[in-house]
């Protein structure tokens, strides 16, 4: 290789890490302006509501594929809502093609006797996955709102009290509620899980609702005004996160969407590794695949300019863990080239510049902690975010897989993520025939990236520069950690407070 030919690298090497390094820089900006402005929504009272004058038909519609562990919890927690009974109809959108069937009927069966209008929509086949049966439902519900639980969810019983006096004005298509965590505390994996999401559901949210911007609803904890789906164009399956799509769609028509953080709907997190990779893939990917089908709507519509940028941040969030593996594999062949090409240090002293970002995504994490535990903000902060950062770039290869083939329309089926109703340690979930564990080249790339990143380690000392070292210790950590959990996947031991 003569010296052209490795300028030429060196500089791909440079360009590429540098680029990838400022998406992420701007990315930090938008989570710190989310920080602020969540903040300042704080210091405000929020309006008092009047209660229900009167109660409008409400359908409530629980999409269901091979649920047997939690499909009995759901139907009976969903019946237990403070709602009148003449007012309420339940669909269970029952896909599944195992004994969920019997159970399903079973316990409606008991229900319909009580006086439950409760309902099981089965369809002869799966097409669209969870938009198909939500459309399917849809298309028979008699109610002027629709409200949406998946199966892992126990809505509190006060729900539709709660959230329907938010659809006062017309314009209000839907509102969304705080998920909860019935399994917060089972061990690492879930805490780690459930410290991501507090900040989607705290900083992000409300950071965009109280600027104006765009919201999503989350898939479920959230109820719809039927208009709004019909006119945003119903569900529709091209992507996989229908409820993102759909979110952008009726937004862009003109409809408002409210969030309520006061209001938590609980669910249970997923406790294997393969479950959380199989969650992180349709939520990373169908993301990519929205922000591909609405991006360009975004951009050519009448929205403020500070709306758009919200708007193009929040489709590209998921694209973040392309640019993090990007930067993160680029960093080590890096290290050789400013130690060969000493002329060029300047470049890497001026990306510390982008320590700044590090510090912003800090402070969005660090308000996010304050609004979940307000009285040991700094413990939780210190304890989680450290390892959750750690973790993040260990799924940075899985994620970033799954953002590229969500923006070359590589199409992929909708893939449950397993449910366990296994809320405590010391109950085995080894029996639950949902998991379905393999060996695939991800995996074993992954394992192999934390030797590429402990090579990291020790080209450090080898080079003496010690710039990128803590970095390549959280890589070491973060991919060995994953792919010690997706080969035996135990989850972490349960840890107590």
């Amino acid at each position: 290789m003569d010296n052209l030919q490795v300028l030429m690298i060196d500089w791909l090497v440079i360009i590429g890490y540098g680029a990838s390094l400022t998406l992420i820089f701007l990315f930090s900006l938008g989570q710190l302006h989310l920080a602020i402005r969540y903040r300042k929504s704080k210091k405000s009272t929020p309006a008092t509501l009047a209660p229900l004058a009167e109660f409008p038909l409400v359908t409530v519609q629980l999409p269901i594929y091979n649920e047997l562990y939690v499909v009995e919890r759901l139907i009976r927690q969903v019946c237990l809502l403070d709602y009148p009974k003449e007012k309420l109809e339940i669909q269970v959108l029952d896909d599944s093609d195992d004994e969920t069937k019997s159970v399903v009927d079973k316990v409606a069966k008991e229900y319909r006797q009580m006086g439950f209008d409760i309902k099981v929509l089965r369809r002869q086949e799966r097409t669209g996955f969870k938009a198909g049966a939500l459309q399917d439902g849809l298309e028979q519900a008699r109610a002027e709102f629709i409200a949406i639980f998946d199966a892992d969810f126990l809505p509190d019983p006060q729900f539709l009290k709660e959230t329907l006096p938010h659809f006062t004005t017309p314009k209000v298509g839907m509102v969304q509620t705080r998920w909860g965590h019935l399994n917060r505390n089972y061990s690492w994996l879930t805490k780690l899980q459930a410290f991501g999401l507090d900040a989607h559901f705290s900083v992000e949210q409300t950071g965009r609702s109280a600027s104006g911007s765009f919201i999503n609803f989350n898939g479920t904890g959230g109820i719809w005004r039927k208009e709004c789906i019909i006119d945003g164009g119903g569900w529709t399956a091209d992507t996989l996160t229908e409820d993102f799509d759909l979110s952008y769609r009726a937004q862009l028509k003109g409809w408002r969407f409210t969030f309520l953080e006061n209001i938590e709907s609980p669910a249970e997190l997923p406790i294997l590794m393969p479950a959380v990779k199989s969650q992180q893939y349709r939520w990373n990917k169908g993301a990519a695949e929205t922000a591909r089908k609405n991006l360009g709507a975004v951009l050519t519509s009448a929205l403020p300019l500070k709306n758009k940028l919200h708007a193009v941040q929040h489709l590209l969030n998921s694209s973040l863990f392309f640019f993090l593996f990007t930067a993160s594999f680029l960093s080590l062949p890096l290290l050789y080239t400013m130690n060969h090409l000493p002329t060029y240090s300047t470049l890497f002293n001026a990306a510390s510049v982008f320590v700044l970002g590090f510090l912003f995504v800090s402070y969005f994490y660090w308000v996010a902690s304050g609004s979940s535990f307000p009285k040991k903000t700094l413990k939780y902060f210190l304890v989680h975010f450290p390892m959750f950062i750690t973790f993040s770039m260990g799924m940075s290869l899985h994620n970033a897989i799954a953002v590229l083939e969500g923006w070359l329309g590589i199409k992929t089926p909708f893939l449950r993520t397993p449910k366990f109703n296994v809320l405590k340690d010391k109950i085995s979930w080894k029996t639950n025939k949902y998991v379905n564990w393999k060996l695939t080249p991800a995996i074993i790339v992954e394992g192999l990236l934390a030797v590429y990143f402990a090579f990291g380690l020790w080209s450090a000392f080898y080079l003496y520069d010690f710039g990128l070292i803590f970095f390549h210790l959280m890589l070491t950590i973060g991919f060995g950690g994953i792919f010690l959990l997706s080969i035996k996947p135990y989850g972490f031991a349960a840890s107590k407070d």
